[in-house]
């Protein structure tokens, strides 16, 4: 298999993790595209010189991580304001009115965190071990627990204060 298909094949097989990672760090569906585009774009400039020091996972996610802060921090020196407009209700189908109105309170507390505390909830919320979090962000295990329990708490005592 020549680099091309091993690339288009890892590329298909980790699909969600560019789409889940875009869908928190945008808020448009054309801005989401863009992202994805630029994700696998870096991915395949950088696909050659992975070392398979890490996990294939945890290094997609540190490239898709990197390149969606990177591109939102390009957006915020253009854009003095982003409009929230989640998409809650649509991964939200199978819940009732009230589970979907929490689930869309909470990625709006979601997407006012800073950009490194989105991208931990993000991946502990993936199921991630705090030994790959702290991989792909770049931080200690317990830095990572540390700050996973303030998010939790900051998340909590936001989503008390707001009316319901």
């Amino acid at each position: 298999m020549d680099l091309h298909q091993q690339f288009t094949s890892v590329i298909q097989e980790n699909k969600g993790l560019i789409f889940k990672v875009s869908a928190m760090y945008t808020n448009t569906p054309d801005d989401r595209s863009d992202l994805q585009q630029e994700i696998v774009y870096q991915l395949w400039k950088s696909f050659g010189s992975f070392k398979q020091d890490s996990k294939l996972s945890t290094w997609m996610y540190r490239v898709a991580l990197n390149t969606a802060i990177s591109q939102l921090n390009q957006t915020k020196r253009r854009v003095s304001t982003i409009p929230l407009e989640l998409e809650a209700d649509r991964l939200a189908e199978d819940y009732d009115q009230n589970e979907e109105e929490q689930i869309q309170q909470l990625y709006a507390q979601i997407q006012s965190l800073n950009l490194l505390d989105r991208g931990i909830i993000l991946l502990f919320l993936e199921g991630k071990k705090y030994e790959e979090i702290a991989s792909i962000i770049g931080i200690t295990p317990s830095n990572v627990g540390t700050r996973i329990s303030r998010i939790k708490e900051r998340l909590r005592t936001q989503l008390v204060k707001q009316p319901a």
